[in-house]
C-alpha cells in the first residue's frame, strides 16, 4: 500500500489542528525550562571561570581542581539533558507525533490490522 502525500491545504488544516497544537505545546514546555536551565548553567560555568579564576584554581584533590570539575559537570549535564529529552520525546511526543503523520499520510499498517481489508 503507498502512502498518500498530503497535499500543502492538508498540512496546513494539520497544523491547525487541536492534535498538533498539544503536541508543540508539550514539547515547547519542556524544551524551552531545559534550554534555559543548561544555558544559564553554562553562563554560569563561563562567568565562574572569567571573574574569579582564585576560585577555579582551588585544587581538590592531586592535579584535579575545581574548574575541572566544573568543566566536568557541563559534558555530564548536556548527557543528562539529552538523555531527559529523548526519554520524554518517546514518550510524550513521538506517539502524537506518529499518530499526525499517519493520519495525514494514511497508516500503511491499517490494512494489515485490518482483516476485512483488500490489498
Amino acid at each position: 500500500m503507498q502512502r498518500h502525500t498530503p497535499t500543502p491545504q492538508e498540512f496546513v488544516a494539520a497544523q491547525q489542528s487541536a492534535e498538533f497544537q498539544e503536541l508543540r505545546s508539550k514539547q515547547r514546555g519542556f524544551t524551552f525550562p531545559l534550554t534555559v536551565a543548561g544555558i544559564v548553567w553554562f553562563v554560569i560555568y563561563i562567568l565562574t571561570a572569567m571573574y574569579t579564576p582564585d576560585f577555579f584554581g582551588h585544587a581538590v584533590f592531586g592535579n584535579v581542581n575545581i574548574g575541572i570539575l566544573f568543566g566536568f559537570a557541563q559534558f555530564v549535564t548536556t548527557f543528562l539533558i539529552t538523555w531527559l529529552y529523548v526519554n520524554y520525546s518517546n514518550k510524550n511526543l513521538e506517539p502524537r507525533a506518529r499518530a499526525i503523520r499517519e493520519s495525514l499520510e494514511g497508516s500503511p499498517h491499517a490494512a494489515s490490522h485490518n482483516p476485512n481489508a483488500q490489498a
